[in-house]
Order: C-alpha cells, then sequence, then structure tokens
C-alpha cells in the first residue's frame, strides 16, 4: 500500500521484527461448534476468527493482485498502481471496477468507505510495522482483519497463498504456481548448458543517486529471485545481514562498482515496466566503471523487466522477459 522505497525500507524493519510462520491451510483451524461457518486463521496479528468461506473481501497492498487474480469476492481495495502493468485486461477490468478504499499507503485508509462495503472478511497486505499506521480497532469493528505482509523480496510465493487461504481461494493459487513452475521447468531445461558455471550480479533499481550509491542484489532480493528458478546463479552475499531486504540486497558508492561486480561473469539489471532503465539504474550503466567491468565489455550485460512480480501469474511474465533477456546466451554456444 505504499510506494516501492517506503515498502523496501518498511519489509527490512519487519522481517528483522519479527519471522512469518507459514499458515496455508495448516496454519487455520475451525472454530469450535462452527466448523462450518467459521475458522481461526494464523495471521501476522495473531489469531482470527473468520468466516470459512468469505463472500465479501476488502483487500489492501500486496493482496490486491494476488486476490484478484484468485478471483476472490472483493467489494473493495487500496489502489495498486505499481501492478497495473503486469496486470491481464480481465484483472486489470476487474481492478478499475472495484470501489477505492484505500490510496498507496496505509495512511491513505478511508474507514468509512470500508465500512460502507459491508465486508466479512478485511486483508492487509503491508509490512507489520506499517500496521501502526492503521487504526486496527476501527477496521476490527467492522469485519475480522487479518494481516498478511511482505517481508523478504522472494516470501511473496508464501504470502500470495496465505492471503488466497484467507479469501477461501487457495486452490486458485495452487493452479497458478502450477502454470508457473511448469514454465519456469521449461526454460531451466533450455538455458541449463548456457547457465552452467555463470556467476551473475544483479543492479536493482533503488539506487542512490544523491548519495553517489549503486544497489547490489544478491539471491533472493526482488530483481533476482524469479531468475534463480530458471537457473541462474547470483554469487556473493551483503556484508552485513539488517534483517528483510537488507539481508539480499546493499548499498555501494560507485566506486566500489569494479570491486562488487568485477567478477560477474554476466550481469543483470532491474528495467522498469516500459522497458527502460530507471534514473538509478541509468547512473550505473552510463558511468566510465560500468562499461570497463568484463561482464559489460564481454556484452554479457541484460536487462530485465517485471522484476518486481509478486504473484504466479505475473511473476509467469516476468519468466517470459527473463527468456527474451537471455536468449542471446543461447547463440554464444
Amino acid at each position: 500500500m505504499h510506494s516501492r522505497k517506503p515498502w523496501r525500507l518498511a519489509g527490512a524493519v519487519a522481517a528483522a521484527l519479527f519471522l512469518v510462520t507459514a499458515c496455508g491451510s495448516s496454519g487455520s483451524e475451525p472454530a469450535s461448534g462452527g466448523a462450518s461457518e467459521t475458522r481461526v486463521f494464523e495471521a501476522d496479528n495473531g489469531k482470527v476468527t473468520i468466516p470459512a468461506e468469505p463472500r465479501r473481501v476488502v483487500a489492501t497492498g500486496y493482496a490486491v493482485p494476488v486476490l484478484i487474480e484468485a478471483e476472490a469476492k472483493l467489494v473493495g481495495i487500496s489502489s495498486w498502481k505499481r501492478g497495473l502493468p503486469l496486470m491481464s485486461d480481465e484483472d486489470r477490468k476487474t481492478y478499475d471496477g472495484l470501489t477505492k478504499i484505500a490510496g498507496e499507503t496505509a495512511a491513505e485508509t478511508n474507514y468509512e468507505a470500508i465500512a460502507k462495503t459491508d465486508p466479512d472478511l478485511i486483508v492487509i497486505g503491508v509490512p507489520k510495522p506499517v500496521l501502526g499506521d492503521l487504526d486496527m480497532k476501527r477496521l476490527a469493528s467492522i469485519a475480522p482483519v487479518v494481516a498478511i505482509g511482505p517481508t523478504v523480496p522472494d516470501a511473496w510465493r508464501e504470502l500470495s497463498f496465505r492471503q488466497a487461504d484467507a479469501a477461501g481461494r487457495s486452490g486458485a493459487v495452487e493452479q497458478a504456481k502450477a502454470a508457473y513452475e511448469k514454465r519456469a521447468g521449461e526454460l531451466k531445461a533450455k538455458y541449463k548448458d548456457a547457465l552452467a558455471g555463470m556467476k551473475f550480479g544483479h543492479v536493482g533499481a533503488y539506487g542512490e543517486i544523491s548519495s553517489g550509491e549503486f544497489h547490489r542484489e544478491f539471491g533472493g532480493s526482488w530483481g533476482t529471485n524469479i531468475a534463480q528458478d530458471i537457473g541462474v546463479t547470483y554469487y556473493g552475499q551483503v556484508k552485513k545481514k539488517g534483517g528483510g531486504s537488507a539481508d539480499v540486497s546493499e548499498y555501494s558508492s560507485l566506486e566500489e562498482l569494479p570491486q562488487s561486480l568485477g567478477e560477474a561473469d554476466a550481469i543483470t539489471y532491474t528495467l522498469e515496466h516500459d522497458g527502460e532503465p530507471g534514473d538509478a539504474v541509468k547512473y550505473v550503466l552510463d558511468s566510465e566503471l560500468w562499461q570497463k567491468l568484463p561482464a559489460v565489455k564481454d556484452e554479457k550485460a541484460f536487462g530485465l523487466r517485471f522484476t518486481e512480480a509478486a504473484t504466479y501469474e505475473s511473476a509467469t511474465r516476468t519468466l517470459d522477459e527473463i527468456d527474451k533477456a537471455l536468449a542471446p546466451l543461447l547463440e554464444d554456444r
């Protein structure tokens, strides 16, 4: 429910404060005396009694694209502008037609609008620390509230299942997961020989130009986790783990570029949805130090779109983009 950079910061704090435990179907249990009507669901905000089959669901943050794709019975959602380019035409039509009960941040929540939708379940998809920006008691007075928010970047797999499970639509995510894994398996076989023995590095989208820093992402981060599913190996690790995203990405001065990525056989970097590098990435690509990197001189630097996919359906689109970007590796063999 908030912009990319606030989510990055909040996500880092979130994982430092708590450890998310997988729940899915194993994390929920029937409520005594009403197994067919309600169940107890374990969320970030504790155990919550929710409808066994929710019929009027409000979703916010990262739960929005998941529940749209899962065809949950939504009556209201927060704005989710960053994910619009990743939506199918059908999902975009659903998104546009739903009542918006919040903006891009938790602080922009409209409690009166939520109440007017008469929900029987509210799914909050923001990091745990951001719950402090919400009046949880007021939300709970409207309908049962389950908070299931992001922690580390590659946790979207588990979180999407949990969010859909709360809304009674876990089966839809299982189907999307199967399709994603099938496509990933095809690409893994396709690139097996081309990727053998190669060490990759990744330049992320969140560099700080004003302080002369670039964003290096390691395995498990936004720009890397989906590519890893087809066999791409990202070498190295952060100098010091700081929890959440700080466990899998770090910021270094541009002068450290040769030291950071000098051993890479190939480098990927994040592109915006329009296929162009954002300002922070362009800052790196335009530098003389970038041009001198062995991987760049060897023409093995590849831009990737849709690296922030956080659902199986959107991540399948990311796989297709990775396939297009890495195709030159097949020509070299």
